[in-house]
């Protein structure tokens, strides 16, 4: 073997250069350093967590020789799996969601892989989400080795050993913040753990996608109901053993508009060919980095490379199509809504009777009521609908408790969120209620989003 040659294309995982981001940083912000992961032979981060987990499984006997590795993937870890099989000789089947580029599709089918889409707009618990299917394919393949990317914790333990270290010692501790994607929540939390044991005063930020549910699973531990994004790679529609939230400092959320936007400007100004949920973490550090000024510095990821998007968000058609080229007003975050002359929460005891609620209902004119715990936190509300029906089909009486006929807050959104969160809560016919560390902050009903809207229109 010649002098300074890898025995194969895996020992050329890792090493990527952090490069500082120059033209889409303002002025009198803290410089920013991107860790350039789309340079990965496989193009992602996900070929770190694919050749650990892959290596994990066979020493300790779960993969052998001729077996098939299964795994659910947005496609980065599809390339990095299947790069890996190819080079050791696994047989490799994945599932994917339907919105997935075609890009991503071919590549993993040409290393070999075979791809199996599912639809996209599915919960969590359909047999046809794209991990169910995943599962189901696993258990009638013998031989087989389903990686489970989103719960193992050899994902997390895949980044704290490789891309977390790799960042001290490019950095030699020398940075404030680091801020990363949280789609199955491997690198954040990894990167995170490893970053706190060297410098417990570091602060550690993660960057989610509207229609996601990390954000709101971090500050108010409730699972929202996550909707339709067109970003791929960031966020996810179930609660992921992988994202731990022990080493994290904060959760911000950006939208489809401001990632893709980002993610054109750092192919064009920066020369950086990375993909979308660049952009997410990328705007979220700019903001970042004007908040904290100067003399302060952010790491930051870049995931994948654009390469997999060329007919996506690259393309100025796409771009059109979608209306993200469109001009459009920042509508500001929920708090905004939130103003001092709002009238007072009306919230009942948990353990209240449907003729308590009734009266509260009456004397306050509201027609939607959030029921609390001891500790004052909201998990059910009850409306004027329920209480009808509950007592037209007597299933309950005045004195009955009214839990017998309250229901989920499904509108459960966190003040810092972008009130672009708010119009699917309310398209869906919720009330949207605010919460903080598990507190009732405001309600926000559609009227009230209206007449914000009305008023930023003069």
């Amino acid at each position: 073997m010649h002098q300074g040659a890898y025995d194969n294309i895996l020992q050329a995982i890792g090493g990527t250069p952090l490069v500082r981001l120059n033209r889409v940083i303002d002025e009198g912000s803290a410089t920013v350093l991107a860790k350039c992961e789309y340079m990965n032979p496989a193009g992602s981060i996900k070929d770190r967590m694919a050749h650990y987990v892959i290596e994990q499984a066979e020493a300790k006997g779960i993969l052998k020789p001729g077996g098939t590795i299964i795994e659910n993937t947005s496609g980065n870890t599809g390339m990095g799996v299947a790069m890996a099989a190819a080079v050791k000789g696994y047989r490799c089947v994945f599932t994917m969601p339907d919105k997935m580029s075609q890009e991503k599709i071919n590549s993993m089918k040409a290393f070999g892989a075979e791809v199996v889409i599912t639809p996209t707009d599915v919960p969590g618990d359909s047999p046809d989400h794209y991990v169910n299917v995943a599962k189901r394919i696993a258990s009638e393949t013998p031989g087989s080795f389903y990686l489970d990317q989103y719960h193992t914790q050899m994902n997390v333990d895949a980044h704290y050993h490789s891309t977390g270290r790799e960042i001290w010692e490019q950095t030699g501790g020398g940075f404030d913040v680091f801020m990363a994607g949280t789609g199955t929540g491997g690198t954040m939390s990894g990167v995170s753990k490893y970053i706190k044991e060297q410098d417990a005063t570091k602060t550690t930020v993660g960057v989610d996608i509207l229609g996601s549910v990390h954000f709101h699973l971090f500050h108010t531990g409730t699972m929202p109901t996550p909707y339709v994004y067109k970003v791929e790679g960031i966020g996810e529609d179930i609660v992921c053993g992988a994202m731990q939230f022990d080493h994290i400092d904060d959760m911000v959320q950006v939208d489809d508009r401001d990632s893709f936007t980002m993610a054109r400007r750092l192919v064009r100004e920066e020369g950086l060919f990375c993909g979308g949920s660049s952009g997410s973490i990328v705007h979220a550090a700019a903001v970042k980095a004007k908040e904290l000024g100067p003399g302060k510095t952010i790491v930051c990821v870049l995931p994948d490379s654009a390469g997999r998007y060329i007919s996506k968000y690259l393309s100025d058609e796409w771009m059109r199509d979608y209306g993200f080229l469109d001009q459009r007003d920042d509508l500001g975050l929920v708090e905004d809504l939130l103003t001092k002359d709002r009238p007072k929460v009306i919230t009942a005891d948990a353990d209240a009777d449907v003729g308590r609620v009734i009266a509260l209902m009456r004397e306050h004119g509201v027609s939607q009521i959030p029921l609390v715990d001891a500790g004052g936190a909201a998990k059910l509300i009850v409306h004027e609908l329920d209480l009808l029906r509950g007592l037209h089909e007597g299933r309950v009486s005045q004195g009955s408790p009214v839990r017998e006929v309250a229901s989920p807050i499904a509108g459960l959104v966190f003040p810092k969120a972008r009130i672009g969160e708010l119009f699917h809560i309310l398209e869906s016919d919720h009330t949207a209620i605010v919460v903080d560390a598990a507190q009732i902050v405001g309600v926000i009903s559609k009227i009230d989003l209206v007449e914000h809207l009305a008023s930023k229109r003069g």
